[in-house]
């Protein structure tokens, strides 16, 4: 950082930079816009996030982020609690509940096993996930983990796992996107998509 920032813009752009995708060049830019435009931009931003971290909760529940708890969905009476999706993270809960299709509840991991990075089954929430689905409301256990190695083995870990429990456990499908180009897929894709076809 040049002499001439001072240690506040310094430190701005520092945390920014810690931001998923954003590293010290997107850091610094993002402190530019903001300090360009402190009356429309800043202090909105400085206001939101000073009440996000006074009021946003984990939802005792599921593991999701709200300013209630339970979370909303979690205290939706109109939503299938027999149906339970499985999620890595809170932005996987986002994703699920943009589209719209999916009217069950969630349960947040809170991350996937990973030896490398010593994530074993007692950091994740799945004593907690064992629970929800023994209590006997659960019908149905939806695995909507990330198709990579540490999202396959923790889906494989689960799976094991719930089999004691005799509720149904089912993956997201994978394949062919709607408006993919088979030219454009890469080969695992494609071979997944092959292994997941059904009658048309």
């Amino acid at each position: 950082m040049a002499a001439s920032a001072g240690p506040e813009i310094e430190r701005l752009i520092a945390l920014l930079s810690k931001l998923p995708g954003l590293g010290p060049r997107s850091g610094r830019r993002a402190a530019l816009a903001l300090l360009k435009k402190r009356d429309t931009l800043l202090a909105p931003l400085a206001s939101a996030m000073a009440d996000a971290q006074a009021k946003v909760k984990t939802c005792s529940t599921c593991g999701s982020l709200d300013t209630t708890d339970p979370c909303a969905v979690c205290s939706d009476a109109t939503r299938d609690g027999r149906l339970l999706c499985v999620v890595e993270e809170v932005g996987s809960v986002w994703a699920m509940e943009r589209g719209g299709s999916f009217k069950g509840r969630y349960h947040v991991l809170g991350g996937l096993l990973s030896a490398l990075d010593g994530v074993g089954p007692e950091t994740l929430r799945v004593g907690e996930l064992l629970a929800r689905v023994s209590s006997g409301e659960v019908a149905e256990v939806i695995l909507a983990l990330p198709a990579t190695v540490d999202g396959q083995t923790t889906a494989h870990y689960l799976a094991d796992r719930l089999a004691r429990t005799n509720v149904p456990v089912t993956m997201l499908a994978r394949g062919v996107p709607v408006g993919g180009d088979l030219d454009w897929l890469d080969d695992g894709t494609i071979a997944q998509a092959l292994r997941a076809r059904r009658p048309a």
